[in-house]
C-alpha cells in the first residue's frame, strides 16, 4: 500500500488556501445573516427609510458636543435622526418634537444598522471610518466628523479622520496636520469647516451659572486630574505627590481618569485607605468634570485633554508633567512636526519635576502669578476655541447645507 505523500512546501500552500476559503465562506455568510435580519426589521436602503440628516453618538459622554446642533435642528423645526449607543442619552428626555431619538446599541451592533444607513448626511465623532467595523456605504451621500477636543487631529489611532468627507473643526491650527497627512498619504483632500467647539460653548455656559459659589475663598483648591496608564501621574507619583499637597493645606480634589477605575482599581483603593482621614482631600467621580473644574484654583495633570479644558474655560494655571509618549500607534507618529498641544503645553503650563515636590507651594504660588502664563493661555485659547458659542449654529448650517447641495445636484441631471 502506498502512502500519500505531500511535500512541505506544498502541504503549507493547500493549508493556506483552506484557511482562505473557510474564512472567506464565514464572513460571507455572516454578511448575509446581518443582510437578512436588517431587511426583515424594516431598515432597509430604500427611499422610503432615507434619513436626511442623522448624528451619531458612541455614548452619552458625547452628548454635549452635539447637544446644540440638536437643539439648532429642533429650534428651526427640521426633522433630525439622532442615534445613540447609550439608552439613557440625555437625548431620550430632551422633550424633542423634531428630533427622533433611537437606541441602536454598542459596539458590533451599533456599526451593523449604520453600515446599512440610507441618509444625506452623518456626523459622529467616532473616528476609524472604513478602518474598522464602521464602513462606507453608497446610500450615505456625506459622513463628516466632528472633533471632540480642541486639541490636535493627529492625536487619534492611526487613519482615523483618512475617510471622512469633511472634519468640522474648533481651530485653524488643526488644518495643518490633517493636510499634511492628506498629502503623505494621497489621499482626497477633505472639506474643513471651522464650527467651533460645541461642549465648550455647553460647559461655558454652565461655568457662567456656577460663578460665585466657591466654598472658602482662603483656602487654595488644587485640582489633580490624571490620566492613566504607567505615565499617568497617579500611578506614577501617588502618595510622594498628594502627601506634600495635603501638608500645604490645599483643599485637592482628585478625579481619576475613567479607565482608571477599570485598569488601576487596585492603585486607587490603596490611595482612598491612605488618604480616608484626610479632610481636605476629596474624590470626584461625577460623569461631568465641570463642577470640579469651576472650584479650582489650579490644576496638576500630565498629558490628559482636561487640561485644555480647564485652561480654555476657566482661564486658571496649570502644572504638568513631563512624559514620553509613545506616538507609534497614532497618526502624530507621521508628521514631520510636533503637534500644537505638545509645544502649547509648554507655553501656557509650568512644568513639575519630582524635585519641586516639598517646595510645591512657591511652584503653584509662581505660577498662580505668572503674567507670561496668563498671556499663552488666553493665546491659545483665541486659537484652539474659534467662534465661541456659535459651534451648534455652524453645525447645523453646515449639515443642512450639504444635503441641499446634494438635492441641487440631483434636479440638475
Amino acid at each position: 500500500m502506498r502512502l500519500l505523500y505531500i511535500d512541505p512546501g506544498t502541504g503549507s500552500m493547500l493549508f493556506s488556501i483552506l484557511i482562505g476559503a473557510s474564512a472567506t465562506l464565514y464572513f460571507l455568510a455572516r454578511t448575509f445573516f446581518i443582510k437578512l435580519k436588517v431587511l426583515l426589521s424594516g431598515t432597509t436602503g430604500t427611499g422610503k427609510h432615507f434619513l436626511p440628516y442623522v448624528i451619531y453618538s458612541e455614548g452619552k459622554q458625547y452628548w454635549n458636543v452635539f447637544k446644540n446642533a440638536v437643539d439648532e435642528f429642533e429650534k428651526r423645526e427640521i426633522p433630525l435622526t439622532f442615534m445613540s449607543s447609550s439608552p439613557d442619552d440625555p437625548v431620550f428626555t430632551g422633550q424633542y418634537k423634531f428630533v427622533r431619538a433611537e437606541y441602536i446599541g454598542e459596539g458590533n451592533r451599533a456599526f451593523a444598522r449604520l453600515n446599512f444607513l440610507h441618509a444625506g448626511i452623518l456626523l459622529m465623532t467616532t473616528p476609524g471610518l472604513d478602518v474598522y467595523q464602521l464602513k462606507r456605504r453608497k446610500t450615505v451621500g456625506h459622513y463628516s466628523h466632528v472633533l471632540h477636543m480642541t486639541g490636535d487631529p493627529a492625536g487619534y489611532r492611526l487613519f482615523g479622520l483618512d475617510y471622512f468627507d469633511s472634519v468640522l473643526l474648533s481651530g485653524s491650527y488643526q488644518e495643518k496636520d490633517i493636510r499634511f497627512l492628506e498629502k503623505l498619504r494621497n489621499l482626497k483632500p477633505k472639506e474643513l469647516v471651522m464650527a467651533g467647539s460645541g461642549y465648550l460653548d455647553v460647559y461655558a455656559e454652565k461655568i457662567r451659572e456656577m460663578r460665585g459659589r466657591k466654598e472658602s475663598p482662603e483656602q487654595l483648591t488644587v485640582l489633580v486630574s490624571p490620566s492613566w496608564g504607567d505615565q499617568g501621574i497617579l500611578n506614577r507619583y501617588g502618595e510622594r505627590l498628594l502627601d506634600p499637597l495635603t501638608a500645604a493645606g490645599y483643599r485637592v480634589i482628585v478625579r481619576p481618569h475613567p479607565q482608571s477605575e477599570k485598569s488601576e482599581g487596585a492603585l486607587l483603593k490603596k490611595l482612598e485607605r491612605r488618604y480616608a482621614d484626610t479632610r481636605n482631600l476629596e474624590w470626584d467621580r461625577e460623569r461631568e468634570n465641570i463642577v470640579s473644574l469651576s472650584r479650582a484654583d489650579i490644576m496638576i495633570s500630565d498629558f490628559s485633554g482636561i487640561i485644555f479644558d480647564y485652561v480654555f474655560l476657566c482661564d486658571k494655571p496649570v502644572l504638568y508633567t513631563s512624559q514620553d509618549m509613545d506616538l507609534r500607534p497614532y497618526d502624530a507618529s507621521d508628521l514631520d512636526h510636533e503637534m500644537w498641544q505638545t509645544t502649547a503645553i509648554r507655553s501656557i503650563g509650568a512644568e513639575l519635576r519630582e524635585e519641586d515636590f516639598p517646595r510645591i507651594g512657591e511652584v503653584i504660588n509662581r505660577a498662580l502669578s505668572s503674567a507670561a502664563l496668563l498671556q499663552a493661555r488666553q493665546k491659545a485659547a483665541r486659537e484652539a476655541w474659534q467662534y465661541r458659542g456659535e459651534a451648534g449654529k455652524r453645525i447645523a448650517d453646515f449639515m443642512i447645507s450639504k444635503v441641499r447641495q446634494a438635492a441641487d445636484v440631483q434636479e440638475g441631471f
